[in-house]
């Protein structure tokens, strides 16, 4: 079963209060799924891979095979995919946590969209930083 994995983490100030969202469709845009969860406090690019980790393990609960990625952040997808490298230590960890998770799927694809096009995502993130966490 192929899914597609909207996915965004946000940081209220850099480091600040943040959380992480993902929402799982079907290919044909079906609403499967949509979780977020608070983070504490971290930066905006722990809570974009923490984003990532949480729709990963979500999608592989749901018994998804097949994983389309989808993000506003341009530096998880690039690092993801192999075309950044990894620099800061801290980040290290979360990569090679993400990088497995995407193993154990048959095939996943990643890329990143402006964040208007990743609004209900970004709106469960908002969300659970308000209070309201899904």
């Amino acid at each position: 079963m192929k899914v597609v994995v909207h996915v965004d983490g946000g940081a209220r100030g850099n480091p600040g209060p943040a959380a992480a969202a993902a929402v799982i469709s079907s290919p044909d845009g079906e609403v499967l799924l949509e979780r977020s969860e608070l983070l504490g406090q971290t930066t905006n690019n722990v809570a974009e891979y923490r984003a990532l980790l949480l729709g990963l393990r979500e999608a592989q609960a749901l018994g998804a095979s097949e994983v389309e990625v989808v993000g506003d952040s341009e530096l998880v997808c690039k690092q993801v995919s192999g075309l950044y490298k990894v620099k800061h230590e801290a980040m290290k960890p979360l990569h090679r946590e993400a990088r497995s998770a995407l193993s154990r799927f048959s095939s996943w694809s990643f890329r990143t969209v402006p964040r208007a096009e990743n609004a209900h995502a970004d709106a469960l993130v908002n969300a659970a930083l308000d209070g309201d966490p899904t």
